[in-house]
């Protein structure tokens, strides 16, 4: 219909302009006029072929086949057209009322008006169009899902088996409610779920939709807020309206932060559009109106900015929380990215599972379809292994930018640089497996080493802590050993090493001098949902003995890493030269490297 709607106006204006044409054309062969005595004459000359007599005026056509009108006596009628036969003229008589020559005669002004009046009609269809969107501005435009247009199940999702159960449990209160009310249960009015980006949160509502066998309405939270005051609240109020009609279903609001964040902070005071939004959302999901079997689901990835109202029981019943997945949940996650994928037989899944500590599912999937699309891109009939571990680099630290070229100089800069920071990993006991020493450029790093935990940790030791900071500082540190000076490439880790050191003193409590105490606190500006700025509780003295105790810990750091480059020099330079000549060493080999001249270190940096 909107098609229709669409070509009308073009219509209009091309039926228009061919009837102004028509006008125009015909305008030039009008007939012409003659008088009566003038048609006698004409007639006496033999110059008249015919003559149409319709009541007292005629139409005359001569002997050429121009016509021309004539006016006619209405008492003269019959003998002139007596005195016409006789001088070989052909008359006709035709009846003036004649229907027919009636509608052929008006039928371009019918056209004409027909077309005025459907422009006009056009122009006003328009005005109630420009109308009804006005006044539909505030309602809701949810998303309708259904198990057919919803084919994700929870046989689709993997790692997140805690929050499965939650959810299936609220499928089944959907399917079967007198179960649960049998025992005076009721149905929760809101779940919400949490966890970092990409853990799955979305992809666990989409099987909700599969599962649940009920309308399951979907929209995000950035859809209710607008620039107009009260058109959110309009739309709360429209959802919620169509959810009860088609109760029981299930309403999932997606990045729920973006309304729900903490009322009466921040800029806006309490009257902006996205309070007065939160506050009909607070009404709707827990108000007077309470049998209605509504399920509220919503996620986000910051429930530290959101207001207590909106989590308190009664609102959102329950909080399911879905963590980065542990080496089983990934693999459980790889086997449902990998089931309609071909895989070579030496594909080790266990491996791949092992070597992605701290990949969430979004990370998975993409590692599996980076591996697809490098596996294709080689001409080769099924992924092999190979492709699969270039894929975890590439997600790690993007892909490899072998067009970049360096002189000589900074390829040997970067080749000890890097060889320090997986030398001195290698030597500490509680430092993390080198897999890979790279000198070939990936993302904005000219080089870089890739270590991995050898299995999942939820807690970090002070100790293992402190080696983070010697293996950050090995790359400067073999600078200055090697060449004597030192470069900008150190960086990012001299960024990331101060960072650690700090977080140490301030939030873990690991600084003798400074205590067990957490200093400093975020000011968050909630509209942003970024740090403002720290609120510094404590004093100018406690702020210089922090700074003192990062240094400290730095500068022990650096010292940890300078004592194992100067005893391993020679393995320094074998390693800086295999990656000069190669660009990369494999865990194998840089093992069989580092393990040649000596065994490890017994004993590592201390706190």
């Amino acid at each position: 219909m909107s098609r229709v709607r669409r070509w009308i106006l073009p219509i209009v204006l091309v039926g228009i302009s061919l009837f102004l044409l028509v006008q125009y054309l015909s305008a030039g062969v009008q007939p012409g006029q003659w008088s009566y005595s003038e048609l006698i004459s004409h007639a006496q000359a033999g110059q008249v072929k015919e003559i149409t007599i319709a009541g007292t005026s005629g139409v005359a056509t001569d002997t050429s086949g121009h016509k021309y009108n004539v006016s006619l006596p209405s008492d003269q009628t019959l003998t002139m057209a007596d005195e016409l036969k006789a001088d070989g003229v052909n008359v006709q008589f035709q009846s003036s009322t004649d229907l027919v020559s009636l509608l052929i005669g008006f039928l371009p002004n019918l056209i004409f008006i027909l077309l005025i009046g459907g422009l006009m009609y056009w122009s006003y269809r328009s005005v109630q169009r420009g109308q009804g969107q006005a006044m539909s501005f505030g309602r809701s435009k949810p998303r309708l899902m259904t198990p057919q247009r919803s084919p994700v199940t929870f046989a689709d999702v993997a790692g997140v088996d805690e929050a499965q159960e939650e959810l299936r449990e609220v499928v089944e209160f959907l399917e079967s409610p007198d179960k649960f009310q049998a025992l005076g249960a009721r149905i929760p009015r809101g779940v919400l779920m949490v966890g970092p980006p990409g853990s799955g949160k979305t992809l666990l509502a989409r099987a909700v939709a599969g599962e649940a066998g009920v309308p399951f309405f979907s929209i995000s939270g950035s859809e209710f807020v607008e620039m107009f005051v009260g058109v959110g609240a309009s739309r709360v109020r429209d959802l919620f309206a169509q959810a009860k009609k088609a109760s029981p279903c299930i309403v999932f609001v997606d990045e729920i932060d973006a309304v729900g964040r903490q009322r009466g902070a921040g800029l806006g005071g309490g009257n902006d559009e996205r309070e007065q939004t939160l506050n009909q959302l607070l009404v709707e999901m827990d108000g007077f109106d309470t049998d209605t079997h509504v399920i509220v689901i919503a996620a986000t990835n910051r429930p530290d900015v959101l207001d207590p109202a909106l989590l308190r029981p009664g609102r959102f019943d329950r909080h399911v929380v879905l963590d980065r997945p542990d080496v089983r949940g990934r693999r459980a996650i790889l086997d449902v990215h990998v089931r309609d994928k071909p895989l070579a037989p030496e594909v080790d899944l266990d491996v791949l599972a092992r070597q992605t500590p701290g990949f969430c599912g979004a990370d998975l999937a993409n590692l599996v379809n980076e591996a697809a699309i490098l596996a294709a891109r080689a001409g080769r009939k099924s992924i092999a292994m190979k492709d699969l571990e270039e894929s975890i680099y590439r997600v790690i630290a993007g892909p490899e930018r072998k067009s970049v070229r360096i002189s000589d100089e900074e390829k040997h800069i970067v080749a000890f640089h890097e060889a320090g920071h997986a030398l001195v990993m290698h030597e500490l006991p509680h430092g993390e497996r080198v897999h890979r020493v790279s000198i070939i450029a990936r993302g904005s790093a000219l080089g870089w080493t890739l270590s991995l935990p050898g299995e999942d940790k939820h807690l970090v030791g002070e100790v293992a802590l402190h080696e983070q900071l010697a293996g950050m500082m090995g790359g400067r540190v073999a600078e200055e050993i090697v060449f004597g000076h030192v470069t900008s490439g150190a960086e990012d880790d001299i960024k990331k090493a101060t960072l650690l050191a700090r977080r140490m003193v301030t939030q873990w409590g690991m600084s003798e001098r400074v205590g067990p105490v957490t200093m400093g606190e975020n000011n968050e500006l909630v509209f942003l949902g970024r740090d403002l700025g720290e609120r510094r509780n404590y004093s100018e003295e406690m702020a210089a003995l922090i700074d003192e105790e990062v240094r400290r810990m730095v500068d022990e750091a650096r010292e940890v890493a300078r004592k194992i480059i100067t005893e391993r020099r020679p393995t320094l330079s074998q390693l800086a030269e295999r990656l000069i000549s190669e660009e990369t060493v494999e865990a194998e080999e840089l093992d069989r490297i580092l393990q040649q001249a000596r065994p490890r270190l017994a004993a590592a940096a201390t706190s």
